[in-house]
Protein backbone atom coordinates (compact mmCIF):
# COMPACT_ATOMS: atom_id res chain seq x y z
CA UNK A 1 0.00 0.00 0.00
CA UNK A 2 1.46 3.47 -1.11
CA UNK A 3 2.37 5.63 1.31
CA UNK A 4 -0.93 8.15 1.21
CA UNK A 5 -3.33 5.29 1.15
CA UNK A 6 -2.04 4.13 4.28
CA UNK A 7 -2.62 7.76 6.08
CA UNK A 8 -6.00 7.43 4.89
CA UNK A 9 -6.87 3.94 6.06
CA UNK A 10 -5.47 4.67 9.45
CA UNK A 11 -7.20 8.08 9.81
CA UNK A 12 -10.64 6.82 8.84
CA UNK A 13 -10.53 3.50 10.71
CA UNK A 14 -9.03 5.46 14.13
CA UNK A 15 -11.70 7.47 14.03
CA UNK A 16 -13.95 4.48 14.50
CA UNK A 17 -12.63 3.11 17.85
CA UNK A 18 -13.41 6.04 19.87
CA UNK A 19 -12.92 4.71 23.70
CA UNK A 20 -9.54 2.68 24.49
CA UNK A 21 -10.87 2.93 28.60
CA UNK A 22 -14.10 1.94 28.49
CA UNK A 23 -13.77 -1.80 28.15
CA UNK A 24 -11.32 -4.94 28.09
CA UNK A 25 -9.66 -5.77 24.77
CA UNK A 26 -9.07 -9.12 25.75
CA UNK A 27 -11.92 -11.64 23.89
CA UNK A 28 -14.31 -13.85 26.03
CA UNK A 29 -15.51 -17.09 24.81
CA UNK A 30 -19.25 -17.47 24.19
CA UNK A 31 -20.88 -19.49 26.73
CA UNK A 32 -22.03 -23.01 25.23
CA UNK A 33 -25.58 -23.09 24.00
CA UNK A 34 -27.05 -25.87 26.22
CA UNK A 35 -30.38 -28.00 25.76
CA UNK A 36 -31.30 -29.52 28.79
CA UNK A 37 -33.11 -33.14 28.27
CA UNK A 38 -35.27 -34.76 31.00
CA UNK A 39 -36.40 -38.09 30.93
CA UNK A 40 -40.17 -38.58 32.18
CA UNK A 41 -40.34 -41.23 34.52
CA UNK A 42 -37.03 -40.79 35.62
CA UNK A 43 -34.56 -38.87 37.25
CA UNK A 44 -31.85 -39.00 34.74
CA UNK A 45 -31.07 -35.33 33.42
CA UNK A 46 -28.41 -34.48 31.25
CA UNK A 47 -26.83 -31.77 28.72
CA UNK A 48 -26.25 -31.48 24.81
CA UNK A 49 -23.91 -29.24 23.10
CA UNK A 50 -25.20 -27.29 20.25
CA UNK A 51 -23.74 -28.89 17.12
CA UNK A 52 -23.20 -27.23 14.09
CA UNK A 53 -22.17 -28.95 10.81
CA UNK A 54 -21.30 -27.13 7.53
CA UNK A 55 -20.69 -28.61 4.10
CA UNK A 56 -16.99 -29.99 3.58
CA UNK A 57 -15.18 -27.45 1.37
CA UNK A 58 -14.36 -28.64 -2.12
CA UNK A 59 -11.81 -26.63 -4.56
CA UNK A 60 -12.48 -27.37 -8.18
CA UNK A 61 -8.40 -26.62 -8.79
CA UNK A 62 -5.36 -25.70 -6.82
CA UNK A 63 -5.84 -21.89 -7.49
CA UNK A 64 -9.33 -22.22 -6.00
CA UNK A 65 -7.98 -23.45 -3.30
CA UNK A 66 -5.07 -20.72 -3.29
CA UNK A 67 -7.64 -18.11 -3.55
CA UNK A 68 -10.06 -18.99 -0.62
CA UNK A 69 -7.21 -19.65 1.91
CA UNK A 70 -5.63 -16.36 0.68
CA UNK A 71 -9.17 -14.74 1.39
CA UNK A 72 -9.42 -16.83 4.60
CA UNK A 73 -6.03 -15.12 5.96
CA UNK A 74 -7.24 -11.11 5.17
CA UNK A 75 -11.23 -11.79 6.85
CA UNK A 76 -8.64 -13.15 9.86
CA UNK A 77 -6.73 -9.98 9.78
CA UNK A 78 -10.13 -7.22 9.79
CA UNK A 79 -12.75 -9.04 11.37
CA UNK A 80 -11.34 -8.85 15.13
CA UNK A 81 -11.07 -4.79 14.39
CA UNK A 82 -14.71 -4.99 13.28
CA UNK A 83 -15.82 -6.93 16.58
CA UNK A 84 -13.51 -4.35 18.44
CA UNK A 85 -15.27 -1.35 16.42
CA UNK A 86 -18.62 -2.96 17.52
CA UNK A 87 -17.98 -3.47 21.39
CA UNK A 88 -16.57 0.17 21.82
CA UNK A 89 -19.17 1.77 19.82
CA UNK A 90 -21.81 -0.09 22.33
CA UNK A 91 -19.82 1.16 25.43
CA UNK A 92 -19.51 5.03 23.79
CA UNK A 93 -23.28 5.23 23.46
CA UNK A 94 -23.70 4.31 26.45
CA UNK A 95 -21.46 7.06 27.94
CA UNK A 96 -22.37 9.54 25.41
CA UNK A 97 -26.26 9.22 27.05
CA UNK A 98 -25.41 9.91 30.18
CA UNK A 99 -23.38 12.79 28.85
CA UNK A 100 -25.78 15.84 28.18
CA UNK A 101 -23.67 18.84 26.85
CA UNK A 102 -22.40 18.96 23.17
CA UNK A 103 -18.58 20.52 24.52
CA UNK A 104 -18.50 18.11 26.77
CA UNK A 105 -19.61 14.86 24.65
CA UNK A 106 -16.90 16.19 21.89
CA UNK A 107 -14.30 16.64 24.25
CA UNK A 108 -14.79 13.18 25.28
CA UNK A 109 -14.58 12.04 21.90
CA UNK A 110 -11.90 13.70 20.85
CA UNK A 111 -9.84 12.51 24.39
CA UNK A 112 -10.74 8.72 23.38
CA UNK A 113 -10.08 9.76 20.27
CA UNK A 114 -6.28 10.23 21.22
CA UNK A 115 -5.68 7.72 23.38
CA UNK A 116 -7.17 5.09 20.47
CA UNK A 117 -4.50 6.86 17.84
CA UNK A 118 -2.01 5.71 20.36
CA UNK A 119 -2.74 2.41 20.95
CA UNK A 120 -3.78 1.27 17.02
CA UNK A 121 -1.93 3.61 14.84
CA UNK A 122 0.80 1.06 14.10
CA UNK A 123 -1.88 -1.68 13.60
CA UNK A 124 -4.05 -0.29 11.23
CA UNK A 125 -1.08 0.89 8.84
CA UNK A 126 -0.67 -2.47 7.75
CA UNK A 127 -3.89 -2.86 6.72
CA UNK A 128 -3.51 -3.81 2.91
CA UNK A 129 -6.47 -2.20 0.57
CA UNK A 130 -8.16 -5.63 0.24
CA UNK A 131 -8.28 -5.67 4.19
CA UNK A 132 -9.41 -2.29 4.47
CA UNK A 133 -12.28 -3.23 1.74
CA UNK A 134 -13.10 -6.62 4.30
CA UNK A 135 -13.32 -4.08 7.43
CA UNK A 136 -16.05 -1.77 5.64
CA UNK A 137 -17.57 -4.60 5.15
CA UNK A 138 -17.64 -6.26 8.40
CA UNK A 139 -17.87 -3.24 10.19
CA UNK A 140 -21.11 -2.37 8.44
CA UNK A 141 -22.22 -6.69 9.64
CA UNK A 142 -21.14 -6.11 13.42
CA UNK A 143 -22.87 -2.72 13.55
CA UNK A 144 -25.53 -2.44 11.39
CA UNK A 145 -24.18 0.69 9.85
CA UNK A 146 -21.92 1.65 7.39
CA UNK A 147 -18.36 3.21 8.42
CA UNK A 148 -19.47 6.58 6.66
CA UNK A 149 -22.64 6.71 8.85
CA UNK A 150 -20.67 5.82 11.96
CA UNK A 151 -17.61 9.14 11.17
CA UNK A 152 -21.48 11.11 9.94
CA UNK A 153 -22.47 10.11 13.45
CA UNK A 154 -19.86 10.55 15.68
CA UNK A 155 -17.24 13.02 13.99
CA UNK A 156 -19.08 14.80 11.49
CA UNK A 157 -21.29 15.27 8.04
CA UNK A 158 -18.33 16.72 6.44
CA UNK A 159 -15.94 14.63 8.19
CA UNK A 160 -17.76 11.62 6.47
CA UNK A 161 -18.13 13.25 3.22
CA UNK A 162 -13.96 14.28 2.59
CA UNK A 163 -13.50 11.03 3.47
CA UNK A 164 -15.25 8.97 1.34
CA UNK A 165 -14.56 11.58 -1.09
CA UNK A 166 -10.66 10.78 -0.53
CA UNK A 167 -11.46 6.75 -0.29
CA UNK A 168 -12.47 6.74 -3.60
CA UNK A 169 -9.26 7.78 -5.11
CA UNK A 170 -7.90 4.35 -3.90
CA UNK A 171 -11.14 2.52 -4.80
CA UNK A 172 -12.37 2.25 -1.29
CA UNK A 173 -15.90 3.27 -0.60
CA UNK A 174 -16.60 3.90 3.14
CA UNK A 175 -20.71 3.54 2.19
CA UNK A 176 -20.35 0.18 1.00
CA UNK A 177 -22.93 -2.47 2.97
CA UNK A 178 -22.66 -6.06 3.71
CA UNK A 179 -24.79 -8.57 1.99
CA UNK A 180 -24.55 -12.00 1.80
CA UNK A 181 -27.82 -12.29 0.55
CA UNK A 182 -27.63 -10.89 -2.44
CA UNK A 183 -23.86 -10.64 -3.16
CA UNK A 184 -21.44 -13.46 -3.85
CA UNK A 185 -18.29 -12.14 -2.32
CA UNK A 186 -20.61 -11.23 0.92
CA UNK A 187 -21.52 -14.69 1.56
CA UNK A 188 -17.98 -15.67 1.01
CA UNK A 189 -16.71 -13.69 3.45
CA UNK A 190 -19.94 -15.23 5.77
CA UNK A 191 -18.68 -18.52 4.77
CA UNK A 192 -14.92 -18.15 5.66
CA UNK A 193 -16.40 -16.41 8.91
CA UNK A 194 -18.87 -19.20 9.86
CA UNK A 195 -16.33 -21.89 9.11
CA UNK A 196 -13.64 -19.65 11.14
CA UNK A 197 -16.29 -19.68 14.47
CA UNK A 198 -16.63 -23.29 14.12
CA UNK A 199 -12.72 -23.89 13.94
CA UNK A 200 -12.31 -21.03 16.86
CA UNK A 201 -9.93 -19.08 15.11
CA UNK A 202 -12.21 -16.34 15.43
CA UNK A 203 -14.31 -15.16 18.34
CA UNK A 204 -17.93 -16.12 17.06
CA UNK A 205 -20.59 -13.14 17.07
CA UNK A 206 -23.73 -12.46 15.63
CA UNK A 207 -24.49 -9.81 13.28
CA UNK A 208 -26.75 -6.97 13.29
CA UNK A 209 -28.08 -7.91 9.82
CA UNK A 210 -30.92 -9.89 9.30
CA UNK A 211 -29.80 -12.69 7.01
CA UNK A 212 -29.67 -16.55 7.73
CA UNK A 213 -26.51 -18.06 6.15
CA UNK A 214 -27.59 -22.07 6.28
CA UNK A 215 -30.61 -20.93 4.11
CA UNK A 216 -27.86 -19.27 1.63
CA UNK A 217 -25.59 -21.92 1.79
CA UNK A 218 -27.97 -24.03 -0.95
CA UNK A 219 -28.27 -20.93 -3.08
CA UNK A 220 -24.77 -20.49 -3.61
CA UNK A 221 -23.84 -24.11 -3.57
CA UNK A 222 -21.85 -23.10 -7.15
CA UNK A 223 -19.37 -20.22 -6.48
CA UNK A 224 -16.81 -19.47 -8.87
CA UNK A 225 -14.02 -18.09 -5.96
CA UNK A 226 -11.39 -17.04 -8.70
CA UNK A 227 -14.22 -15.53 -10.65
CA UNK A 228 -15.49 -13.88 -7.60
CA UNK A 229 -12.10 -12.72 -5.80
CA UNK A 230 -10.59 -11.59 -9.16
CA UNK A 231 -13.81 -9.24 -10.11
CA UNK A 232 -13.73 -7.63 -7.20
CA UNK A 233 -9.82 -7.27 -7.41
CA UNK A 234 -10.31 -5.33 -10.53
Amino acid sequence: MILAETILMNKIFIYLFLSITLFSYSQKKEKETKDMILIEGDSIEFSLDEITLLKKLKFDSKKERRYYYWYWKKIHKAYPYAVLTASTLAEVDKQLAKIKSKRKRKKYIKKAQKLLNEEFKDQLKKLTRTEGRLLIRLIHRQTGQTTYKLIRKYRSGWKAFWYNTTAHVFRLSLKTEYHPESKELDFLVEDILQRAFLNSTLQKTKSKLNFDYFALSSKYKNMDIVKIIEERAK
